[in-house]
């Protein structure tokens, strides 16, 4: 199964959008450069077993 879900880039602030995979687990962590500026972010995702709520945190790479 997967969805999309949003994160802001940790060096420009730009919005972007990721497609997360469930069955990757309900804690991940990988590396996806932004949209905007192509700059790798180390994203966080967090995914509520019950909801299938997504939250994303995103810091620099480097």
């Amino acid at each position: 199964m997967q969805n999309t879900s949003e994160f802001y880039c940790a060096y420009c602030g730009e919005e972007n959008t990721t497609f997360i995979d469930f069955s990757a687990g309900m804690m991940q962590n990988y590396i996806e450069d932004c949209q905007i500026c192509c700059r790798p972010n180390i994203l966080y995702v967090r995914i509520d077993e019950d909801t299938l709520d997504i939250e994303i945190d995103s810091e620099y790479e480097g």
